[in-house]
């Protein structure tokens, strides 16, 4: 049923809880895993700079992590998506271009508001994404895989 499923990632604690439902659909569907980090950049009058001071750390990690997941028998990829458009926007380009039938991200949960004001990649990925978009808030009971 999922041939593809994008793990939109960016390094947070929410992301990795995302991971594990990940593993186990792509397990039960022998799904190729394509882990997706969106770098969003700002562009300025000499050149684009990321808006995240840590990008690298956090690049370098997501590849620490994807790697764990070859050595564990995944079929797995690893794109860093760089653009000034939005994160959601970015991700769904991605997911498009990996063909992916899934899309599986983390989410705080917030509404209202908070989601107003700070954005919701979540909620951005239900309106832009050409497939399906399944998010894991915090409080989600995950099963960690044997």
């Amino acid at each position: 049923m999922f041939e593809t499923i994008v793990w939109a990632t960016d390094g947070s604690e929410l992301a990795n809880r995302a991971l594990v439902p990940v593993m186990e659909l792509a397990r039960t569907h022998h799904s190729k895993i394509v882990a997706v980090h969106a770098n969003e950049v700002l562009k300025g009058r000499f050149g684009a700079a990321p808006v995240l001071a840590d990008e690298f750390d956090i690049a370098d990690k997501i590849k620490e992590q994807v790697a764990e997941l070859h050595d564990l028998g995944f079929d797995v990829e690893f794109e860093v998506v760089n653009g000034t458009g939005d994160v959601p926007t970015l991700i769904a380009k991605a997911a498009e271009k990996a063909d992916a039938d899934l899309i599986v991200v983390g989410t705080h949960g917030w509404g209202g508001f908070q989601a107003a004001v700070l954005g919701s990649v979540a909620r951005g990925l239900l309106h832009t994404a050409k497939c399906a978009v399944l998010s894991i808030p915090p409080e989600a009971k995950v099963r960690v895989p044997a």
